[in-house]
């Protein structure tokens, strides 16, 4: 794996590396406290690396390395956006590859939550531990539907402000999405 470039970085501070993989410039920021077992982030729909909360990320990172990025076709990757779930959990083995990585923990957050659960199901050897936050079982007999209003933002072509509080995360209650 990639050293951490920045001793004492955090989410805030941390730059931007990059790193080539089947075709696609995958963008990605690693820091925290070095630890053997990193934890890989797996984002949102629609939601790219500026999207996680620092305050959340930045105390998870005092106890250990923490990898957030980009999938293909999001942010500040390059790449086309997968057309399925399968697809984008193919482009997080690759990136994860890409690497050098041979175990990891792995948190999902939302649609991310179902990417992370395809990753530890095609490559078990690679997950050591899977965390999931905020992701639902799916859908059919006996499961509830989103709200509509997440849907009408999730959407719409372009993530605006207001829509956020909907779609991420957040452990101080602040509708700010992205760096500080």
């Amino acid at each position: 794996m990639n050293a951490i470039k920045q001793s004492g970085a955090t989410a805030e501070t941390v730059e931007t590396s990059y790193i080539e993989a089947d075709g696609i410039r995958f963008a990605y920021r690693t820091f925290g406290k070095p630890s053997d077992v990193p934890l890989v982030f797996c984002q949102r729909f629609r939601g790219t690396m500026d999207d996680w909360d620092p305050a959340f990320v930045n105390a998870l990172a005092k106890e250990r390395t923490v990898i957030l990025f980009d999938s293909a076709g999001v942010g500040f990757s390059s790449g086309e956006v997968a057309e399925t779930f399968y697809g984008t959990a193919k482009f997080a083995v690759t990136f994860i590859e890409a690497l050098g990585l041979k175990q990891l923990d792995l948190l999902g957050f939302s649609m991310g939550g179902y990417i992370a659960q395809l990753v530890t199901l095609d490559r078990p050897d690679l997950v050591r531990r899977l965390i999931l936050a905020g992701t639902g079982g799916g859908t059919g007999e006996g499961t509830q539907s989103g709200k509509p209003e997440v849907f009408e933002v999730a959407f719409k072509p372009v993530n605006e402000p207001e829509g956020l509080p909907l779609l991420v995360l957040r452990t101080d209650g602040n509708e700010q999405s992205g760096r500080a």
